[in-house]
This record gives structure tokens, sequence and C-alpha cells, in this order.
């Protein structure tokens, strides 16, 4: 199975994922490029960008895509 087919697997089960999520579960390190091409193909996924608080304090944001209905 390929990266795309597991991220394609993954967003229909779950509907989400973030990069970190894809990393440790199925080793794709640029989710984003996948995304893109998944949007291409006419998937139906939106960003968001979810502040998170790193370990010396600072807000950082990662991008959490969602499979829309």
């Amino acid at each position: 199975m390929t990266q795309k087919e597991m991220i394609i697997q993954h967003l229909t089960e779950y509907k989400n994922i973030t990069p970190m999520q894809a990393l440790e579960e199925y080793g794709v390190y640029r989710l984003a490029a996948i995304i893109k091409e998944l949007r291409n193909e006419n998937y139906p996924i939106t960003t968001t960008l979810v502040p998170h608080k790193n370990r010396f304090g600072t807000v950082n944001k990662y991008a959490k895509y969602t499979l829309e209905n």
C-alpha cells in the first residue's frame, strides 16, 4: 500500500489527520504534499491551524487536515 493510499484510508476512517500522526503511524514525512495531490484529485480536504504551546511556552500552530463529507 502506498503512503497516499494509507492517508486516504485514514481520512476515510477517522476524518482527520495531523502531520505528527502521519509520521508516527505511517512514516509519512511530507503530509502536505500528499494532501495537495488528494486535493488535485478533488478530495474535499480542509486545513485548520491548531495552536499549541511548546515546551518553551511559545505558541505555535500545526495543520489538521479534515476530509469533508
